[in-house]
């Protein structure tokens, strides 16, 4: 058997040099074919790109004719070469014509040859090109050649993704890597954004590949897996992971990937053919990642998110690179994550911010929220387009279709700027309605507001004529920031938010925090179905000093102006008694402290615990108003946890179970004379807010970007054959075939409304 002269290293060091010589594009590529060859005593050594039309192009060889590159191709999966982009794994053969798949190409001049060794040339897991080695005579490829190819590829792959590359690209075609790729997501935030991607987690991006000394950088592997291990267990160890849950899962994944003698030793086999540690994190990594790809076991794949968020933390210590937060932005934004949390969205520049991109997520999740309350133009449920993404990258995200297209065609690109000039005629036509009240063809005034929690929306009040705020999420600021917040900054909050509202009324909803809305400085215990835990006013009424300060503030900012304050998740009557007597407490204490009493203070209860439905009778006498929190009741009646992609869409919010409970709270208040609100996400979609209007219900709060759509349709409206064929539809049983939403379409098609 035919051996390597000098081996990997040498054969390394010479790439590096090669790479930085000022050389042309082709003339460095020949030279490391050539390199190659003489390293590894081949007689062929031919390296081929995948192009964006899935052909594998020719794009340097020694031993074949020179005048067959940039000629030759093969499709994916044709041939061995073929064969190898196709399936991400190296292949070695010692007669290759005998393979099934061996193909012969006349054109490239190649002599009749034995023995194969052909590596896929990866980045971040997809595959970019096949790089081959073939000898006339028959020969074993050792372990060692196929690791010293695979880590050759390895700088191969960064050298495709420069831009120096792309003077070798034929005009009109383009690489695989940077082909246009379309995304069906879910679409939680309507509008259209085009613009740059930005990594929120970006890849790092190792500049170093070649090791000086590869003790030294399996001692800087060795302390960096220490490093990463003793942070993972820290973890474990902490006093909110004690109980089992996902993270707690999560977590114990990592432990185990990171202990993994197997993993290991991959890594210290990549940095013993040449590489620094880093590099050899992304080889091993971007080997695991193709493999498990092709995976069709959905455990299996979902372990991959696993592995790559610990190859990240691994190459974040080896660097010391972070994450995008605090980076400076390009004009139009688009930000691209796996998940993230409303206080990482928010701590970005959103005055450059145009949209955001989630692998998961559902459109009832707070970052959705939170990006509609900015008025973000928000998609999730993108799969995979972390790892196909890069900084920079083109894109464009259409909330109406839960579409996102990376890289976009020029026509793709044109039809959607001619799409964004319409809708910014919508929205010329919206804000002519601002002026308009909101009442029906046949008379039915309708209170439109919309939902906010931050000072940056609050002139949605001005620019879209809502008739105030009917739910602020006073949690935003809590979860924002990185330490409580004073009593002084709540009542510097709230004062302005009260100033900005301009004499329009604003509902204060008190802490809402626990469950999946998390603060970074409050210890909390961990738990199986946190939406269910200990959140809310559960946690409020256990830690009432929490509670006392944010009444106070909001006393002192009111400073005798009327107050509304909207308690959440009442459970029973008792819990909303309880934090009355609280509030009672802290509005006698003001003449005391020389502060003025609001004029006029309203104490509401919001509906999203099923339970308190059978106790509205209770309830709603000691209550001034109630508001309907639909996210969480829908959730809870439905037993499908919003945040969960496989339940989150499975039950129609409006079926005839869900508006039947609805129903049941409307008539309740309207029996006892009591305000009642919806302030959850259907009020902000058309066809919902229809079925909302059909129950009975003139008050709707929802985004200040759905006020204009929702105030279209119902000045359109007439609305009293609606509500009629609503009451036949749930209390007649009305035929069991046709759904709610259909009855809804067919109605609102009769009267040409805008949905």
């Amino acid at each position: 058997m035919a051996q390597a002269i000098g081996g990997p290293r040498i054969l390394l060091r010479q790439l590096r040099e090669t790479m930085a010589e000022s050389l042309a594009s082709q003339a460095r590529l020949d030279k490391i074919v050539d390199l190659i060859a003489e390293n590894m005593r081949a007689d062929v050594c031919s390296f081929y790109v995948l192009r964006d039309d899935s052909a594998l192009e020719l794009f340097a060889t020694h031993g074949l004719k020179r005048e067959a590159v940039h000629l030759t191709t093969l499709r994916l999966g044709e041939g061995l070469v073929g064969l190898i982009a196709a399936e991400a794994e190296p292949l070695r053969l010692t007669n290759a014509p005998e393979h099934p798949s061996f193909a012969y190409r006349p054109e490239t001049g190649e002599d009749p040859y034995s023995s194969f060794l052909g590596v896929p040339v990866l980045r971040a897991g997809q595959t970019l090109g096949v790089l081959v080695v073939q000898n006339q005579e028959r020969r074993i490829y050792g372990e060692d050649e196929t690791e010293a190819l695979l880590t050759t590829a390895t700088l191969l792959a960064e050298m495709i993704s420069t831009a120096d590359f792309d003077a070798l690209i034929k005009p009109g075609s383009d690489i695989d890597l940077r082909r246009p790729r379309l995304f069906n997501g879910v679409g939680f935030s309507e509008g259209i954004a085009l613009g740059q991607v930005v990594l929120h987690d970006p890849r790092v991006v190792v500049s170093n590949f070649v090791a000086d000394d590869t003790d030294v950088e399996k001692e800087r592997l060795d302390t960096a897996l220490r490093t990463m291990r003793v942070s993972i267990d820290d973890m474990l160890n902490s006093g909110d992971m004690q109980i089992p849950s996902d993270h707690r899962e999560i977590l114990e994944s990592y432990r185990m990937f990171a202990h993994d003698r197997g993993w290991v030793r991959r890594l210290e086999e990549a940095i013993e053919s040449g590489l620094t540690a880093e590099a050899a994190v992304e080889r091993v990594q971007n080997d695991t990642r193709a493999r498990m790809l092709r995976q069709t076991d959905p455990y299996i794949r979902d372990r991959l998110h696993d592995l790559d968020d610990l190859a990240n933390r691994l190459l974040r210590i080896l660097t010391g690179n972070g994450s995008a937060l605090g980076k400076e932005l390009p004009e139009n934004a688009v930000l691209v994550a796996r998940n993230m949390g409303p206080a990482d969205l928010l701590e970005y520049d959103r005055t450059r911010l145009r949209a955001v991109v989630l692998e998961e997520g559902a459109a009832t999740a707070h970052v959705a929220i939170v990006a509609r309350s900015v008025g973000l133009v928000a998609v999730g449920q993108a799969e995979n387009i972390v790892s196909m993404s890069e900084d920079g990258d083109n894109i464009i995200v259409d909330g109406f279709a839960g579409t996102v297209h990376l890289r976009p065609p020029a026509d793709i690109e044109a039809t959607y700027i001619d799409k964004v000039r319409l809708s910014a005629k919508r929205l010329a036509h919206y804000a002519a309605l601002k002026d308009k009240p909101a009442i029906t063809r046949d008379g039915t005034p309708i209170t439109l507001l919309h939902n906010s929690g931050l000072l940056a929306d609050m002139s949605a009040l001005e620019e879209t004529g809502a008739d105030g705020v009917g739910l602020f999420r006073t949690e935003l600021q809590f979860m924002i920031a990185s330490k409580m917040p004073r009593i002084k900054d709540q009542v510097a909050l709230y004062s302005e938010a009260m100033r900005l509202a301009g004499g329009k009324p604003i509902v204060f909803r008190l802490l809402d925090i626990g469950g999946d809305k998390v603060i970074p400085y409050m210890r909390s215990m961990s738990e199986e179905n946190p939406a269910m835990g200990w959140r809310s006013i559960r946690l409020a009424l256990d830690r009432p000093g929490l509670l006392r300060t944010q009444v106070r503030a909001l006393l002192q900012a009111a400073n005798g102006a009327p107050l509304k304050l909207l308690v959440p998740m009442v459970t029973e009557t008792v819990e909303f008694l309880a934090v009355k007597k609280i509030i009672a407490r802290e509005v006698a204490r003001l003449p005391r402290l020389g502060m003025a009493v609001p004029e006029e203070l309203e104490i509401g209860a919001m509906i999203e615990v099923p339970s308190i439905i059978f106790e509205l009778d209770s309830l709603l006498p000691n209550a001034d108003f109630v508001s309907i929190g639909s996210n969480d009741l829908i959730q809870f009646l439905t037993a499908a946890d919003r945040a969960n992609p496989r339940v989150a869409r499975k039950y129609d919010a409006i079926a005839r179970p869900r508006l039947k409970a609805l129903k049941a709270i409307v008539d309740a208040a309207h029996a006892h004379n009591k305000p009642v609100t919806m302030c959850g996400e259907l009020a902000g979609r058309p066809i919902e807010a229809l079925a909302l209007l059909a129950l009975g219900m003139t008050r709707l709060s929802m985004g200040a970007s759905s006020i204009g759509p929702i105030k279209e349709m119902i000045l359109g409206l007439e609305l009293e054959p609606v509500r009629a064929a609503m009451d036949d539809y749930l209390s007649n049983g009305h035929d069991a075939s046709l759904s709610a939403r259909e009855l809804l379409a067919k109605l609102a098609q009769s009267q040409h409304l805008p949905l």
